[in-house]
């Protein structure tokens, strides 16, 4: 049985304890029940692909938030070996809602950077959260800067509802930490692959995001605010979060349309958090493929090409000055509408 249950999940729910009560009911009494198991299958199958192939932006979102989603470290578990944790900023202390060390991804040695949520409230504390203070932001920047000394490539794990926003961050200066690894994440001169794995909230993502590529697993979200904050804000009330989820716009599917993310890696019906396996080797597949075709690329064009991706998001269409000029002069000329 699931310890957690999204509301739109309740039906499959309610199948699979059916199916399981009839598959142990014909164990005990020894009794042909496959008729009837059979039905249950079907019927199941077809709410699940129903119920997951229809989901609004809200409910993805609930889905990216899920907490027996997969997190960084349950992915190097199952894609990586030789995996060797680094610590600390070398300038105030360790943060460990951002994890970074080296490991290898098939062939392929890499820096690993991204953040961490834990499964219990103990693990939460200890891991903000999945919320980094200034330190996780500087020590990520560190194994970055080292990874470029010895020509590594590096891939970052975004899943963080957003940088932790308290006094201790603030005074020990997040958003400069933040501006910073903008600023010299677009200079590195290896290739860098980001996958967003379950939330992209706010800076706190873009700390780590500023890479070649960008990808995001189809059930999971990038976006400046959070829909809670989007509705605060915009609707006055945090309950038309799915309202303002709708509008935000912060889907895969319209991230990929709108060039935000290069591509969407497909997660098992359900959601990655039903079979850990199957997505990771997906992501697994993805990384591997984005790694060699950057690596065929030399530094200049590395670099121009990283530079160019974020250059063209939020294009805007400048109008003509004297085109401008004439209609504003028609517009003035124009008798009032009442």
């Amino acid at each position: 049985m699931r310890i957690f249950t999204l509301d739109f999940e309740k039906p499959v729910v309610e199948l699979e304890q059916t199916l399981e009560s009839l598959r142990q009911q014909a164990q005990e009494q020894k009794i042909d029940l496959s008729t009837q198991i059979k039905a249950i299958e079907d019927k199941l199958e077809a709410t699940r692909k129903q119920i997951f192939t229809s989901l609004t932006p809200w409910q993805r979102v609930q889905l990216a938030r899920h907490p027996r989603r997969p997190y960084m470290l349950d992915y190097l578990q199952r894609i990586a070996t030789n995996f060797i944790e680094m610590h600390g900023d070398r300038r105030f202390a360790d943060d460990n809602a951002m994890i970074g060390g080296l490991a290898t991804i098939g062939e392929q040695r890499v820096m690993v950077i991204g953040q961490q949520k834990g499964r219990d409230t103990k693990e939460n504390l200890m891991r903000n959260f999945g919320c980094a203070h200034p330190e996780g932001y500087r020590k990520a920047l560190r194994l970055m800067q080292l990874a470029e000394k010895f020509e590594l490539p590096v891939v970052c794990f975004i899943d963080t509802p957003g940088a932790y926003p308290g006094i201790g961050a603030e005074e020990r200066h997040i958003a400069e930490a933040i501006a910073v690894n903008l600023r010299e994440m677009m200079l590195l001169k290896v290739p860098l692959v980001a996958i967003v794995i379950g939330e992209g909230g706010s800076g706190g993502a873009l700390g780590i995001g500023v890479c070649n590529r960008v990808l995001i697993l189809e059930n999971a979200y990038y976006s400046v605010i959070s829909p809670e904050g989007c509705a605060a804000i915009l609707w006055k009330d945090r309950a038309a979060a799915a309202q303002a989820a709708a509008a935000l716009k912060i889907t895969a599917p319209d991230l990929l349309s709108l060039g935000i993310v290069d591509e969407i890696i497909t997660e098992p019906l359900g959601g990655a958090q039903t079979n850990y396996d199957a997505t990771a080797t997906a992501v697994k597949a993805a990384i591997l493929k984005e790694l060699q075709t950057l690596q065929a690329l030399k530094v200049p064009d590395l670099l121009q090409a990283r530079y160019q991706r974020f250059r063209k998001l939020g294009v805007v269409s400048h109008l003509d000055p004297q085109k401008r000029n004439r209609r504003s002069k028609s517009e003035a000329a124009a008798p009032p509408a009442f």
